[in-house]
């Protein structure tokens, strides 16, 4: 059994998943693809999986790719906690440069799924962090982008100090929402 929760960007959801627990811990099915289409509706062949560690202060993203190498992705937190903060950036959408954020965690076992055409960032909030995710095209530098972390249009609460948040040199000069021309 897969619960799916909407959240307020079109296309965006949370899933749910059934866990089982008793005296020698816990089980649960991180991913099952007939339980996801017939959850979803969605035929979404995932064709890469990727995991990063992370301490306490990194934060990941804005990313995404565009073209005909835009990724969905379905994203979680294997191990410690993060915030997970999407925008959604199709043209086309009714939540066209809207946010959304939430906590993913081992704890709450609860998994995003971000539509193409939305950029994906997250932030360890934890003292450490497992982050896996599932892609439905395979990474391409040539199409990969971004978007800074603060961009003034977004207004991107990210709930943690700035002054304690770690970039990578590459994230740290990603252009805002405005230099891209979206």
């Amino acid at each position: 059994m897969l619960e799916l929760e909407k959240t307020p960007l079109k296309d965006c959801f949370i899933l749910k998943p059934r866990v089982f627990e008793d005296e020698r811990g816990t089980f649960y099915e991180s991913f099952n693809q007939q339980r996801f289409e017939e959850t979803t509706g969605l035929k979404i062949n995932f064709v890469q999986d990727n995991q990063s560690t992370s301490t306490r202060g990194v934060l990941r993203g804005f990313h995404f790719q565009t073209g005909a190498y835009a990724q969905a992705k379905l994203v979680r937190a294997v191990a410690g906690e993060v915030l997970d903060v999407v925008v959604d950036l199709r043209p086309d959408s009714p939540t066209f440069k809207k946010s959304f954020k939430v906590l993913l965690s081992n704890e709450n076992k609860l998994e995003l799924f971000v539509p193409a055409g939305f950029a994906h960032g997250f932030l360890t909030t934890s003292e450490t962090s497992v982050f896996a995710y599932k892609c439905d095209k395979y990474y391409h530098k040539e199409s990969e982008t971004g978007i800074i972390w603060n961009d003034p249009t977004l207004k991107i609460d990210w709930e943690f100090p700035e002054d304690e948040i770690i970039l990578s040199e590459k994230d740290a000069l990603l252009p805002t929402l405005k230099e891209l021309e979206l």
